[in-house]
């Protein structure tokens, strides 16, 4: 059942797709519904470089959803429909990361200095 739902999913006409709000919560890229629609509503998702505006808007296969969250941002390919909020291991099944993974830069603290750079009495 599951195969022959994401098939139609995919090749469905016009108008046929999951609501993004369900999937972001689906894929556990937030807590809740509410807070997928708070993300939604303000500005952070974008399907297909599109700003997103409403969490009604219909979410196919092979569109690109990039999500800032948590201080980084994430750019995910739909391979999946989702059908409930399930283990981590099928919420991830649901997407393919797109984006590079971060750099030692962006895993560093946000206060810290740069390398290299002098410190408190470390300047002579």
């Amino acid at each position: 059942m599951a195969a022959g739902h994401d098939q139609l999913w995919d090749a469905g006409p016009p108008g046929t797709g999951q609501r993004l709000d369900k999937w972001l919560y689906f894929a556990r890229l937030a807590k809740s519904r509410t807070v997928a629609a708070d993300l939604i509503l303000g500005g952070k998702v974008r399907i297909n470089r599109t700003r997103v505006g409403k969490p009604s808007q219909l979410l196919r296969i092979g569109e690109v959803v990039t999500i800032a969250l948590h201080g980084r941002v994430l750019v995910l390919k739909v391979l999946a429909a989702g059908r409930r909020r399930g283990p981590a291991a099928e919420a991830r099944s649901l997407y393919e990361v797109v984006s590079p993974p971060p750099g030692p830069a962006a895993a560093a603290d946000p206060g810290s200095r740069a390398a290299g750079s002098p410190g408190r009495g470390e300047d002579k």
